[in-house]
């Protein structure tokens, strides 16, 4: 692995700038609209439970379906993509979600809500661990830090567009006979379906493959790859069923939870709270962006400052820090000012964990255990962080009518998150350090 004070060569710096521009920007657009099709709930709630009759209740628990089904496809849906292929397999996630996504315009009820949104989770269910699965076999470990992060840039990022294009749709209301929040959810599960054809023809499978790589660079590129994969002394292959009950897996899902859940509880109930302040619904799009327009600055900004340091433990911790600091700010304010700064806050901590916590991850596992491993943690804690969070801010809202209170859990859970990144980061140091001297003492 190449150091942070290494030079680095002509080749690689070529090879690398191709691979990032040949992938990076492409998949950064598809998992945009990921996001999008994912948050846009939040943003037609504030039509459409009206039009329902959906409860706080109902429609956190319609919301969090996405994540159970997310929670029960997402592992046999990255070993698919490590069969059949990335190409042909996140081309199927993205045609599936955009035509579902499309057809929520045609609820009529709770149950169908329901029915649609676990649907959604099942057919997107692989995509981000699938992308991480991906990366990993096109980025040396050194890279992957600010790589990672500038690919996770699309999730406020499409918060950030997706929010404003949001309010701007629901605006439609009454084109051609149809409610904003049906135009809604129609124009923006379409380019879904349009990136997935794209799909088959953007990707390449595996650095071998690469026609568009010289023959140079693709060697250096694969024999880069495996001397780190060779190097790795993380958690080896083990089956599916001992890696779902391994603890450390377990830990490293709890981490991300706190960081998933602040994102998605969020996205979906983000849009209500501001509007509890009065604005209409072009207001509350454009102020919900503030908040994702600086995270996806400052996201790309830690990320890099990860790689730079090679430092992964505490660059993760402290964001679930921030993460807490700005929850507990909503006991003490009601003015929409400070509201807006304690949702940047919160977003800034939760997507600049990402790229830290992805590299220190999948340095943490071997590249036998990636594919299941890496879903896995993704699967866990969004059924954690999205299906249970999402669930218990809407039951607490629901019986204290406090946005505030409802977010108490949360705090807690990222909390215990940070701390558990530090104890978990300091036994990974000490079992590495016993690994490079068992050879000498052996001796």
């Amino acid at each position: 692995m190449t150091s942070v004070t290494e030079p680095i060569s002509e080749l690689e710096r070529s090879t690398m700038r191709r691979v990032t521009w040949r992938l990076l920007p492409f998949l950064i657009v598809c998992y945009l609209i990921a996001i999008i099709d994912r948050g846009n709930i939040g943003m037609a709630s504030l039509q459409m439970n009206q039009d329902l009759a959906l409860s706080a209740k109902v429609f956190g628990f319609a919301s969090s379906l996405f994540f159970f089904a997310y929670f029960l496809v997402e592992v046999p849906s990255n070993l698919a993509l490590q069969k059949f292929g990335a190409r042909i397999w996140i081309a199927r996630i993205m045609i599936t979600w955009g035509l579902i996504s499309a057809g929520t315009a045609f609820v009529q009820g709770a149950q169908s809500l329901y029915v649609m949104r676990f649907l959604l989770g099942a057919a997107e269910a692989g995509f981000f661990p699938g992308v991480l699965l991906y990366l990993t076999y096109w980025l040396p470990s050194a890279y992957r830090g600010r790589l990672v992060a500038l690919f996770m840039v699309a999730i406020p990022a499409a918060n950030f567009v997706g929010s404003p294009l949001s309010g701007l749709l629901l605006s439609l209301d009454g084109w051609m006979g149809m409610r904003g929040w049906h135009w809604l959810f129609i124009l923006e599960g379409i380019p879904a379906v349009l990136l997935g054809i794209a799909c088959l023809f953007v990707l390449t499978d595996r650095p071998e493959q690469a026609r568009w790589l010289s023959d140079e660079q693709r060697g250096w590129l694969t024999g880069r790859l495996a001397e780190e994969g060779a190097k790795k002394t993380a958690i080896g292959h083990i089956s599916l069923w001992k890696l779902l009950r391994h603890k450390d897996i377990w830990i490293m899902a709890l981490i991300y939870s706190g960081a998933s859940a602040a994102g998605s509880t969020l996205s979906v109930w983000g849009p209500q709270l501001l509007k509890s302040f009065g604005l209409t619904s072009m207001e509350v799009g454009l102020v919900n962006a503030i908040p994702y327009g600086l995270a996806s600055v400052l996201m790309i900004v830690w990320g890099r400052n990860s790689d730079r340091t090679g430092e992964r433990r505490w660059h993760t911790a402290c964001t679930l820090l921030m993460i807490t600091a700005g929850l507990l700010m909503t006991l003490f304010t009601s003015n929409l000012a400070l509201t807006v700064v304690m949702l940047s806050l919160v977003l800034i901590g939760a997507y600049s964990m990402k790229g830290p916590f992805w590299a220190l991850a999948s340095g943490w596992l071997s590249s036998s255990t990636a594919a299941a491993g890496l879903a896995a943690i993704g699967a866990m804690a969004n059924l954690i962080g999205g299906g249970l969070m999402v669930n218990v801010y809407g039951a607490i809202h629901d019986a204290t009518g406090s946005h505030s209170l409802a977010l108490m859990p949360l705090a807690a859970l990222c909390a215990l998150g940070g701390f558990m990144v530090v104890v978990m980061g300091r036994k990974r140091q000490a079992e590495a350090a016993a690994a490079q001297d068992k050879p000498l003492n052996a001796g």
